[in-house]
Formats: C-alpha cells, structure tokens, sequence
C-alpha cells in the first residue's frame, strides 16, 4: 500500500509541478497585476502559505529535538527524516514570502540594512540562523551513513561519497563525537525554532491597528499550531516512508507518533476554543467582525468544514478508534497537515477584509481597492508549483540520500 501511494505522490507532484509553471510564468513576466490583492488586503495566499510552511518547519524540527535532545529512543531512526521535513517545508515557506514581495531581488537589503528595532528584521537573521542549524544538524545525523552509502556503485554512491567532505571516520568514538554535536545543535534549535515562529506570530500580534491578531495568545497558538501541524506531517511522511515499513516496529512508531499528534491537536483546538468564544463573548466589534466573518462569512466552509471537519474531527476519530493502524495515522496526519493552511487563511485574511474607518468600502473605487478578496488563478498555480517544488525535492532526497538507515553503521 506505502509503494502504491508513494507512486502516487510522485504523480501528483509531477502533475503539480508542470501544471503551475504558468502560474510562475504569470508571475515572471506580470509581476503582481494577476493578483487579486491590494491596497486594503495587501496579504494573500502567499503569505498565508509562507507561514503555514514555516509552521511545518518548526513543528518537524522541534519533533526532531526529541530525538537528539532529550534522546527518547522510540524515535531515534526518525531524527534525519524529521530534520530533512523540516528543511524542505523551510525552502517552501522562504520561497513563497520570497516572491510575494514587490521587488524579490531587492531582498539582500534585509540584511545589509536590517532595522532591529523591528520585528520582521529580526526575522530574516532567524531564518538565516535556522537554516544553517538544520543544513549542519541533518550533515552530522547523515554523516556515518553517508560514508556507509559512500560505497555503492552509481551516481548515490558517488553523491554520498562528495558529501562525507573526506570525513569518513565511523568509529564509535567518532559517531558519539556527532551524536554530541547534534545535541548541542538540537539543543540550540529548539530557543531559535521557538524565537523565529513565535516571533512570526509576534509579528501579528502586535499590530494595534488589527484587534483580530492584536493578542498576547497570538504567538502562543501559532507555536501549538506549528508542533500540531509539523508533528502530523511528519506522522504521515514516517507512515509512509519511514524506517522497517511493514514491520511491527515500523507500526508502534507511527503508533506513537499518532498519540503526540493528537495531544497537539487537542491542545490547538483548545487554545482556539479559548481565543474565539472570549472573544465573541466579549463582543468588541472591532474584533467579532472578524470572527464572524471566518465563521458566518461567504467561505464559512473554510472554517467549519475543512478545518473542524476534515482537520480535526475526521482525524480524532481516527487517531482514536484505529490509533495502532499505520493507514489511519498516516492519512489523519495527511488530513491534519493539509488542512492546516486554512488555519493560517483564517488568521491572515479576515483580519484584512474589515473597514478600518466605517464607510471605508465604499468611499474610494478602482482597482485593488477592495474589501473582497479571493486568490487568482496565478496565486494558486504558483501556490501549486512551489508545493510540489518542494515535494519533489523531498522524494529526490529520500531516493538519493541516506535518510532512513536500512541497516545499523559498522
């Protein structure tokens, strides 16, 4: 069944990647004209697909910290698939907020001119930092594998030959000296995964002007929203390609992993019952308008169906009535992370789609000048094709790099 959704799964990201190359073209050679926001929704999809990939960075990272930080040896073969997750989802996000700017190749001025007293300046050397942290953290996981990997014949060999950077030393000395480092680099991990993805909720929470996302709870939630989301990614990607598929092992692990998630998830839902019923029981218009946009809007569904629905009652019941069944852990984990960016639509866009100034709406008209906002063509294409960037990158990696171990290091 794994083999069968795996070919599936490369299918679709083929399709996927051929499909919105358009969008990228569209995007290459109109700029943002084919997009449908503006001047009062100035965030789209983009963004809220930027923040929902970085939530599955975090998530998978922090999962991987249990591994190499606090050493719980159920998850131990799952550490280089977790860190690998959270690389790939990281390229997604950082690509997608990468071209929603107006100017993408003026984006080196974060750097070289970083105002710190910002909270978006601070966020580009955390993505820096964190990127280079998983890069040498998912090198010293794969180092001895690498040189085991070293020897077979072809081009994989060949790779993981280039890749061992001549250290190809896999005495127990040596691999307890990586196994050292990944703590020390784990354990710096886990302050700086929680500083970028809250600061990102920061980065919402302290905007006065929005009551919808002016809230101390703000980063809170989108920490819990980023382990829910990364932990079921990674729930399914184990289930699917993880380590002695098949095996009673292989079971109980995805067992497990589906017993954290639904932890999470309830957690999530919890923190989300808290922020919404406080704030509709309180009734400040500024903020309930937003709430009943998400929940009696024109895409009601979004919220009620694809999020409780398909997000967190089907999987619940799942992770409940066949927690020990690889399938329904791997597809509540599916049903889980796939469903979560409508979390992050309904953070980014109802706060934006309320009139600042009563008569707002309709006091100016023309382009971009609207409330009402709804993706373009060209935003989901290019959505698509960076997704399944991503996803290809991913089974390129799993197929040419020794992710999962097959068989223990000599």
């Amino acid at each position: 069944m794994s083999k069968l959704i795996e070919r599936l799964i490369w299918l679709i990201a083929i399709v996927g990647f051929v499909v919105g190359l358009y969008g990228v073209y569209m995007r290459l050679s109109a700029g943002h004209q084919a997009a449908n926001y503006g001047s009062y929704v100035p965030w789209g999809l983009w963004v809220a697909g930027y923040i929902y990939c970085i939530g599955l960075s975090a998530g998978a990272f922090l999962m991987s910290t249990l591994v190499y930080v606090f050493r719980i040896e159920r998850l131990k073969k799952i550490g280089k698939l977790a860190l690998f997750t959270a690389l790939v989802s990281l390229f997604a996000a950082l690509f997608l907020i990468w071209m929603d700017l107006g100017h993408p190749l003026r984006a080196y001025k974060l750097v070289i001119n970083t105002n710190f007293r910002s909270i978006m300046g601070w966020m580009i050397w955390l993505y820096t930092a964190y990127f280079v942290l998983l890069v040498v953290e998912l090198w010293f996981a794969m180092r001895a594998d690498l040189v085991a990997c070293s020897s077979e014949p072809g081009f994989r060999g060949k790779l993981c030959n280039f890749l061992t950077f001549g250290r190809k030393d896999t005495s127990s000395a040596a691999v307890q000296r990586d196994s050292s480092i990944l703590r020390v680099l784990g354990t710096i991990g886990i302050p700086l995964a929680i500083a970028f993805h809250g600061g990102v909720g920061a980065l919402f929470g302290v905007v006065g002007a929005r009551p919808y996302w002016n809230s101390g709870l703000t980063p809170i939630m989108f920490l819990v929203g980023a382990l829910a989301s990364g932990g079921a990614l990674l729930a399914f990607v184990v289930a699917i390609w993880g380590p002695g598929r098949g095996s009673e092992e292989h079971r109980g692990l995805v067992a497990f992993l589906g017993q954290i998630v639904l932890g999470l998830l309830l957690f999530d839902l919890l923190l989300e019952w808290a922020e919404y019923s406080i704030s509709l029981y309180s009734a400040v218009p500024a903020e309930t308008e937003s709430l009943r946009l998400v929940i009696f809007g024109p895409y009601w569904w979004v919220f009620w169906i694809v999020h409780l629905l398909l997000g967190a009652l089907v999987p619940i019941l799942l992770l409940l009535l066949r927690g020990r069944s690889v399938w329904a852990v791997g597809l509540a984990g599916a049903l889980i992370a796939l469903t979560f960016l409508s979390v992050r639509l309904n953070i980014v866009l109802p706060a934006l789609a309320v009139e600042e100034l009563e008569g707002l709406r309709t006091a100016f008209t023309g382009p971009g000048l609207t409330f009402d906002y709804f993706p373009s063509l060209m935003e989901w294409l290019f959505f698509i094709w960076t997704i399944s960037l991503a996803g290809l990158g991913f089974l390129i990696g799993y197929a040419l790099l020794p992710i999962v171990r097959t068989k223990e290091v000599a």
